[in-house]
């Protein structure tokens, strides 16, 4: 039995509400920054939160012309170590959104 129309229209505004906080949120996440580093520190990469590199640092002395393999591995590792940073900041910046959700049905 539903009764009281009121709450529904409650819980519709909060919905809302919700969902414009979470565009600002993801939104957001565009100015925040992680950095993923390998070859202690010989290569740096640094990503947004949008997943978008916006830095690759590459330390002169990593720099071998008979060894680009290993500076492949290396951007490759400080890439993925960023980008999972990133992954663990979204998750953080809009896990405050689902957490305490607690909608019938919902779930």
């Amino acid at each position: 039995m539903m009764r009281g129309g009121g709450n529904m229209n409650n819980m519709m505004k909060q919905m809302q509400k919700m969902q414009k906080e979470m565009a600002k949120a993801q939104e957001d996440l565009k100015d925040k920054k992680a950095e993923g580093t390998a070859g202690g520190g010989m290569v740096t990469v640094i990503a947004n939160g949008h997943k978008e590199i916006l830095e690759v640092n590459i330390k002169e002395e990593v720099v071998d012309p008979e060894d680009i393999e290993m500076l492949q591995d290396l951007v490759l590792a400080a890439t993925n170590e960023a980008l999972k940073k990133v992954d663990e900041l979204v998750s953080q910046d809009m896990g405050k959104f689902t957490k305490g959700l607690n909608i019938p049905g919902l779930f």
